[in-house]
């Protein structure tokens, strides 16, 4: 028995999970080394058919040369999209980062071989809390909706329009600097008030030896402002998953 499979569909079908896995390939935490490469394929590979249907009609070229071409630029527009939608999702790791910066934990970073970069203790920490937050809201349900929309806004075979990529990327920057200031600025403030107060009461009182206090009082004092922060950070994953959606359809040419 001969089995037939019809060449353009199947290449329409290739190239997608090409843009599909460069996506996959940038966006914690589906970039982690944690995630094996074969997970990754077959996963690119599933939502690849799912967007089966919105490709039926893609104009995609046979020939050797223009289907490299293709590859290549779905490959860029997958790159592109994750790059910016994994910006996003690092403003909450970065806030944690600056909690580090001035709670003194930042002396305790190390190399993470999972995700390949250097981190710190609290900027990892909101990194996994984010992550959680993401998937028991269901939102990487509605980023990933978002990614296979772009099939239909930029079919395959079509050129991306790259006018409006630099407002998008410079938004994303915006938004990654604001989001992880906010959420930290406030724990920051607390943090240097204390060793404003330290310092004085070194000054005041050196007998009472205030530097064998600050340290145990500043991790202290960091973990219970690291605690009464969760209440927040919902309310952020929610709104990054939100700008993450924007920003891909932007980039597909959908506003």
């Amino acid at each position: 028995m001969d089995l037939m499979i019809a060449g353009q569909p199947a290449l329409a079908l290739l190239l997608a999970s090409v843009r599909l896995i460069a996506w996959l390939a940038v966006v914690p935490p589906f970039s982690s080394r944690a995630v094996p490469i074969g997970a990754k394929v077959v996963l690119s590979l599933g939502l690849a058919i799912a967007v089966a249907p919105a490709m039926a009609q893609s104009p995609v070229p046979v020939d050797t040369w223009g289907f490299i071409v293709t590859a290549v630029t779905q490959a860029g527009i997958g790159l592109g999209m994750g790059f910016v939608t994994s910006l996003l999702f690092a403003a909450i790791a970065a806030a944690g980062s600056l909690i580090d910066l001035f709670g003194g934990f930042s002396l305790a970073q190390g190399y993470d071989p999972l995700g390949m970069n250097m981190t710190t203790v609290m900027g990892k920490f909101h990194q996994m809390i984010a992550t959680v937050l993401l998937f028991v809201s269901g939102g990487h349900l509605l980023v990933v909706g978002g990614l296979l929309r772009t099939f239909e806004l930029l079919p395959i075979g079509e050129s991306p329009e790259i006018t409006g990529a630099y407002e998008v990327l410079v938004r994303a920057f915006g938004v990654f600097f604001v989001t992880a200031v906010q959420v930290a600025l406030p724990m920051v403030a607390v943090l240097f008030l204390a060793d404003l107060g330290l310092a004085l009461m070194t000054k005041v009182a050196p007998q009472l030896n205030a530097i064998n206090v600050m340290f145990p009082a500043k991790i202290g004092l960091t973990l219970l402002l690291v605690g009464l922060s969760f209440p927040v950070l919902p309310g952020v994953v929610d709104s990054l998953v939100e700008l993450a959606m924007e920003a891909t359809a932007a980039l597909a040419g959908g506003g």
